[in-house]
């Protein structure tokens, strides 16, 4: 078997595009089987590739590292000896974490959490698609337009209709900007996908009706509820620039509430 390199295995990790964390071994204390500057992958599945120390370091960093995966929030942790422990925040501001290792030392370790950016999937191929793509893609998102749309943007392509085999989920935006071509298909598929925020380039009573006809095909109403239409916050834009500004600052203020509340739930569970 091949010697283990960690950065290998972080490169695999982010080829694969599941989240992840990594765990850096930043200063220990006392008789300890972990030494400063190891490192090691924790999965969101709570495998350790790596070696940071004993059972009891690995617990505590396959914990840590899950709870970092779902907050997307870096912190550092504190391993110690279960009688020298006397609160689970120590003045510092680190977590720490009970040891009942025979060895009695101390690690401290830099939980970092991984995942990929959130895609950006939009359907048209009109000026106002176009604008999006390429702020989208400014802003770090993994865009994704239909075959047909011209961008010098760095984007991902589908055919513009279905969105199988994107594999998309909750962290992942869809927005609507056919604006006359084909959007009850377009509408349907944006709805009907795992995406959690849907928006649509459209007025408030085109959106409407639109929505009427997916209700009568039998489109599921807790579905088409996720559609936010007109898409984007109120910026009094007007041309297609400044109209895909809003579309993603709305879209930015949705990433980030979800980042919070990621974050607040799992403080209460941990808590």
């Amino acid at each position: 078997m091949g010697k283990f390199d960690i950065f290998d295995t972080v490169d695999a990790l982010r080829r694969s595009g599941r989240p992840f964390c990594i765990a850096t071994v930043v200063r220990t204390a006392d008789v300890t089987s972990a030494k400063a500057g190891a490192k090691a992958a924790v999965t969101d599945a709570g495998e350790i590739l790596g070696h940071l120390g004993g059972a009891c370091v690995q617990r505590a960093v396959r914990a840590a590292g899950l709870a970092a995966i779902a907050s997307g929030e870096t912190q550092v942790i504190r391993v110690k000896p279960s009688d020298t422990v006397v609160a689970l925040t120590d003045d510092d501001g680190a977590q720490v974490y009970k040891s009942g290792c025979p060895s009695g030392g101390t690690v401290d370790l830099l939980i970092e959490p991984f995942e990929l950016p959130p895609r950006l999937v939009i359907f048209g191929t009109t000026p106002i698609a176009r604008a999006l793509a390429a702020h989208g893609a400014l802003a770090g998102y993994r865009v994704v337009v239909p075959e047909a749309l011209e961008t010098d943007a760095e984007v991902a392509r589908f055919d513009g209709a279905g969105l199988e085999g994107l594999d998309l989920g909750p962290r992942d935006f869809v927005v609507v900007a056919s604006q006359g071509a084909r959007d009850l298909a377009c509408l349907r598929a944006a709805v009907e996908s795992p995406a959690r925020r849907v928006s649509m380039v459209a007025s408030r009573r085109k959106a409407s009706a639109l929505t009427a006809k997916l209700a009568a095909a039998g489109v599921p109403v807790e579905k088409i509820a996720r559609l936010k239409s007109p898409a984007g916050l109120d910026l009094k834009g007007v041309d297609p620039q400044e109209i895909a500004i809003s579309v993603l600052a709305e879209i930015v203020a949705w990433r980030n509430a979800d980042r919070e509340l990621r974050s607040t739930a799992v403080g209460a569970t941990a808590g």
